[in-house]
Formats: C-alpha cells, structure tokens, sequence
C-alpha cells in the first residue's frame, strides 16, 4: 500500500478547515491503495519520510515565510531524507493574512533541493478560507492520493 504523508502546522481554525478539506480530498470515494498518515510538523520525522511516497504539506505563512513548525520538519529531515526521497511527489496549501509569497517560495526552495517532484499546484489562501478554497485543498488532497492509488 502507498502512504501520502501530510505534514502540517495547524494553529488556527483556518488552518485546521484547509487541512480537513485536504484530508477529506485523500480519503475521496474511488481511491483505493492509500494510507493517509497525517503528523504535525514538528512531531513528523525523517522515518515518517522515509516510509512515504508522496507528501502534502501545509502551513501558515508567518511573517512573510513557512511557520518555524515546517521549517523545523525540513532542518530534521533534509540530510536524512535527501538521496532516498529524490523525485518523490509533493503537495503545499498555504494560509497567511495577507501574502503568502514568502511561505511558497521557501517551500519551493527546499523541496527543490530535496528533489522532489510538484505533483500539482500549491494552493495559497489569503483571509478566511471561502467554499473555492476547500474545494482547492480537497482536489489537492484528491490529486496527490489518486496519483499513488492503484
């Protein structure tokens, strides 16, 4: 069976919407094969890594850039994770205030050095997330899950 690892920091109820559209987009009627692990960013670790093969990553945009949270998961599990996890697929939802671009870009940057493959668009949310956007995150959730399904 293939894993899809969500690694999320989720510290406000908007968060906590776009990860549950996520989840629920995983979980979709017709997606078979997939084991869904869900792990807080800074409980996740390189093993949880290890043992997927594809990952969906979420956080707030902080100041301008992904939350400590997320950029703790990629200081624990970069150098343990990088040649083993090459060309693995990859997923973001971002939420933020106002802008997100620092928080996609820094993602962007780290899995690009970890070599992992974007296997759809980031989702970025500004605000209170509207009906569009958890309809985003559940085909985010549904993409990423139907691209490991057998």
């Amino acid at each position: 069976m293939a894993t899809l690892l969500i690694v999320h920091h989720t510290p406000s109820p908007n968060c906590q919407a776009l990860l549950e559209a996520v989840v629920s987009g995983a979980g979709a009627d017709g997606i078979e094969g997939v084991d869904v692990v869900r792990r807080p960013a800074l409980a996740a670790t390189a093993v949880d890594v290890l043992a997927a093969d594809a990952y969906l990553l979420g956080t707030p945009a902080n100041l301008g850039y992904m939350s400590g949270a997320l950029k703790h998961f990629f200081d624990q599990v970069y150098y343990p994770c990088l040649d083993a996890t090459r060309g693995r697929p990859f997923g973001a939802y971002v939420h933020g205030g106002n802008d997100v671009t620092g928080a996609l870009r820094a993602i962007d940057a780290v899995t690009t050095g970890l070599g992992w493959r974007r296997a759809a668009e980031a989702v970025a949310v500004t605000g209170e997330p509207g009906r569009a956007d958890l309809e985003r995150c559940w085909e985010l959730g549904a993409v990423l899950a139907a691209g490991l399904g057998g």
